[in-house]
């Protein structure tokens, strides 16, 4: 079934160019993590991640002190920028004035309702969008006396902020609410996309080291996705940016949402492998193919059995065999070859593809 089918239908937000909700493609986000006012380290981040495959990028704007900093990165920048702004309105203000194409306010850390009504008259007239963007620990440390449910508690205060948003007359919304453990944020946006039809910015906040993230991400994040739920994805890696970005491409691609770039099968292994450094050959199959933006399916498997047979769906492949490795296309065998010569046979394949 085509993955749009399942979407669920959100209001539509432009940042700067990108498309967030009413049915456009999921975009990818990361967040630079030099300190503000590194300039040069802040737009190498983001010219990685760009490259990459980042659609909308997230710069941290601690103090009025680091507008001019900020302005610098907007206008240097390959993608829109948004500004994440705490506790302090008037560092938004500046931010909408300095290019931000999109704010993300936290409802935990700013609550001064005169400062933010300044904020969305000026990013109204900017033409700009804002994002609710809610945390869970941010919401108990608001109110530690609050007895409701976490999630409950997190629900609430997104579209609590959204409400009185649209009463002060802004629209452009979007809201991300995000806990550290997958369930409860699986269980927080469904409900979000039973009750609001405002784009959702989905993710596990503090998910942890990268290995750990990931599998926090992939559960978290992949099960809102499968629902239709999610019209933007950041998955937040104790890392660099780009492992987020290179790590959320791979996500959609895993859930059949985008189709595109290789796609890398390869074999558990198991007693009749015929190649003895397996798992590098596959990470070095995928690391050559890294660059390949077309749909295309590579298959690395251990023995005969597996590829082609097994692999015969992939359009190109290789396995082993008896007396060195064997290049396959389409379930066809093409030859046997040595290690080096079969992976430049391959990638030569792959790019007459």
């Amino acid at each position: 079934m085509d993955y749009t089918a399942l979407r669920r239908v959100s209001r539509a937000v432009e940042v700067g160019g990108v498309r967030i909700g009413g049915g456009a493609p999921v975009s990818i986000q990361t967040m630079t993590s030099r300190p503000a006012g590194d300039l040069a380290g802040t737009l190498d981040q983001i010219y990685t991640a760009a490259d990459a495959g980042c659609d909308i990028i997230r710069v941290a704007v601690p103090t009025l002190k680091d507008i001019a900093y900020f302005e610098a990165v907007c206008a240097k920048s390959p993608l829109p920028v948004v500004a994440d702004i705490h506790f302090d309105a008037r560092i938004a203000v500046a931010a909408i004035t300095a290019g931000a194409a999109k704010i993300r306010i936290n409802p935990g850390n700013m609550e001064n309702w005169e400062g933010i009504y300044q904020v969305l008259d000026t990013a109204k007239v900017a033409g700009i969008p804002i994002r609710i963007g809610v945390n869970g620990g941010s919401v108990r440390h608001k109110n530690k006396a609050d007895s409701r449910e976490l999630e409950t508690a997190v629900v609430a205060e997104a579209l609590g902020y959204a409400e009185r948003f649209e009463e002060h007359g802004f629209h452009d919304i979007v809201i991300s609410a995000k806990i550290s453990e997958a369930l409860a944020t699986i269980r927080v946006n469904r409900e979000l996309a039973l009750k609001s039809s405002y784009p959702l910015h989905i993710g596990v906040t503090e998910a942890g080291v990268e290995e750990d993230a990931l599998l926090k991400s992939a559960i978290g994040i992949g099960a809102l996705l499968v629902d239709g739920i999610g019209d933007t994805i950041r998955l937040s890696f104790t890392a660099e940016p780009v492992r987020e970005v290179i790590a959320g491409k791979r996500l959609l691609q895993a859930a059949g949402i985008i189709h595109e770039g290789a796609e890398i099968i390869s074999c558990p292994t198991c007693g009749r492998c015929r190649i003895n450094d397996m798992p590098d050959l596959a990470r070095e199959v995928r690391d050559r193919l890294s660059a390949i933006s077309k749909p295309v399916k590579v298959a690395v498997m251990g023995c005969e059995v597996n590829g082609p047979g097994e692999a015969a769906e992939a359009d190109v492949g290789l396995a082993g065999a008896g007396n060195g490795i064997m290049l396959f296309a389409k379930g066809e065998k093409i030859g046997v070859f040595t290690r080096e010569e079969a992976l430049k046979k391959l990638l030569d394949l792959v790019a007459e593809l």
